[in-house]
C-alpha cells in the first residue's frame, strides 16, 4: 500500500481470524460478496484468493481505486468488479444480491452507524447470509435485527450479522 494513503487497512490478524469465521459458516467458492469501502482492496483480493465466485468492490477515493485496479490487472482476477462510487449511492441503485458483503467505513464517518440499517432495508443480502462490519469499539451493534456476535482482534472490532430465511 502506498504510504500516501488514508485508509485504515484491516490488520493481518484480524483477517487471518475474521476469515476463519467466515470460512466456518460459508463456502466462498459458491459465494457472490460485496466489500464497501474497499480502501487498499484487500478484504476484496484475500476473497478472490480463497476462491470467492464473484467479489465487487465499492471504493469512491480515486487513488485507492486506481492502486485497487492495479493489482487486480497484475493478479488477473477476473471475477473481480471495482467500482469507484459512493458506496450509499451504489447501496440505492444496485439491484445485486450478495451472499457475504464485509464493510470497513473510515471510524470517521458520520453515518457509520446506520450502515447496518441501510444494507438490511436495501435488501442486499439473499437468505442465510452473512454481513461482517469492521467497526471502532464504541460501537455497539448488538441490539440490531440479525446481529450475531461480536468478535475483537486488537484493537479491530468486528459485527457480524446473519439473513436467516
Amino acid at each position: 500500500m502506498p504510504k500516501s494513503f488514508k485508509a485504515r487497512p484491516t490488520t493481518d490478524f484480524a483477517k487471518e481470524n475474521i476469515f476463519n469465521v467466515i470460512g466456518n459458516r460459508i463456502d466462498l467458492e459458491d459465494t457472490v460478496a460485496l466489500d464497501l469501502f474497499s480502501g487498499t482492496g484487500s478484504i476484496a483480493f484475500e476473497l478472490i484468493s480463497r476462491g470467492c465466485k464473484e467479489v465487487v468492490c465499492v471504493e469512491k477515493d480515486p487513488a485507492h481505486y486506481a492502486f485497487i485496479k492495479k493489482v487486480k490487472a497484475e493478479l488477473a482476477a477476473e471475477n473481480l468488479t471495482t467500482l469507484k462510487t459512493d458506496v450509499f449511492k451504489y447501496i440505492a441503485s444496485t439491484k445485486q444480491t450478495f451472499d457475504f458483503i464485509f464493510a470497513d467505513p473510515p471510524y470517521s464517518l458520520p453515518s457509520l452507524s446506520k450502515i447496518p440499517e441501510i444494507i438490511f432495508s436495501h435488501g442486499l443480502l439473499k437468505p442465510e447470509s452473512i454481513f461482517i462490519m469492521e467497526h471502532p469499539k464504541e460501537q455497539d451493534f448488538s441490539q440490531l435485527p440479525f446481529f450475531v456476535q461480536q468478535r475483537v482482534y486488537g484493537a479491530v472490532n468486528f459485527s457480524i450479522f446473519t439473513i436467516h430465511s
